[in-house]
């Protein structure tokens, strides 16, 4: 399950970053940069805290 949650993690962050460059190189247009930016957001923002606050067991 925490392998799940860091892959979405990951997805989300490349979904949060990636799209500024293909903007910047002409790929894809600005409408398509706010939706991937509010995707990856999302999926980071409900993926990340759970498998990032979980202390190690000793």
């Amino acid at each position: 399950m925490l392998t799940i949650l860091k892959i979405f993690s990951l997805i989300g962050l490349l979904l949060t970053i990636v799209p500024a460059f293909l903007v910047f190189s002409g790929t894809i247009i600005i409408e398509s940069h706010y939706t991937l930016m509010l995707i990856g957001t999302v999926v980071w923002f409900l993926s990340a805290p759970f498998w990032m606050l979980r202390k190690k067991a000793n």
